[in-house]
């Protein structure tokens, strides 16, 4: 196969234990993401990979594809290489079983990336946003991008620093939400990998950065590594919290009733 995407989903969270098999709309938040996934042309196949058997459960009933993974992984990427280690594929699509909004058109620009370059091993997905809210929010990762295309840096902190703001254009000041006049990339959880580099990356040492910014995508950076970054203009909601399990149900009703 030329690629794949995997699901990593745990029922364990700080902020949001169970969060995955949130009802949402009359489905848990985990099928709205496979199912979402599942209209995406370029995967070949599409996997969960769940610690918990209440995971398993729920996407057997609604009839995913789904294997059981360790509960020792620390992060979503060892849950990742876990699935990818049997599978005989060259692309592996990492997507977030948190994000029910996820948008099947992105998850194919993001594998076509991939295949229209070999020399990109990593490559991952960014936003404008206008909101000053976001900006300032620890939750909301920016990115920093190069000329290329390539990340330069991720951080949740206000980066970068705004001096000299734009006005946005017409149609962005219209649906900006209090803006602080010109545009930073807001980094979307959405990563694509070569599965050679993936078990590279996985077996990489925990950097300094990546420790103190919590952010696993700095590991690659600081280890000199280039990551491929693609805009995209569709929105996505992680549901990390309470607030944001009503915040995706609104626009999921909005979606319904348009």
């Amino acid at each position: 196969m030329d690629a794949i995407g995997i699901i990593p989903a745990r029922y364990g969270s700080t902020r949001f234990e169970g969060k995955v098999l949130k009802d949402l709309c009359g489905k848990p938040v985990i099928q709205h993401v496979y199912e979402r996934a599942k209209k995406a042309k370029t995967l070949d196949d599409l996997i969960i990979g769940a610690d918990d058997d209440r995971i398993i459960k729920a996407v057997e009933s609604f009839g995913g594809k789904v294997i059981f993974t360790s509960k020792s992984h620390t992060t979503g990427t060892d849950r990742l290489a876990e699935v990818a280690n049997d599978v005989d594929v060259r692309i592996v699509v990492n997507i977030q079983g948190d994000e029910p909004l996820v948008n099947p058109l992105v998850i194919d620009d993001l594998v076509r990336t991939m295949q229209g370059d070999p020399t990109i091993v990593m490559a991952t997905v960014v936003k404008k946003s206008y909101s000053d809210e976001e900006f300032r929010s620890p939750d909301v990762v920016k990115a920093i991008v190069d000329e290329n295309g390539f990340a330069l840096y991720f951080s949740r902190s206000p980066i970068p620093t705004l001096l000299n703001p734009a006005a946005p254009s017409q149609e962005e000041a219209s649906v900006k939400d209090g803006a602080h006049g010109t545009f930073f990339y807001k980094h979307l959880g959405l990563y694509a990998y070569t599965k050679d580099f993936l078990f590279t990356f996985k077996n990489l040492p925990v950097s300094y950065l990546e420790t103190n910014e919590r952010l696993e995508q700095l590991r690659a950076l600081e280890h000199g590594y280039r990551i491929k970054v693609i805009e995209t203009k569709f929105e996505t909601v992680g549901v990390d919290t309470p607030q944001d399990l009503e915040l995706a149900r609104t626009v999921l009703e909005r979606e319904q009733n348009a």
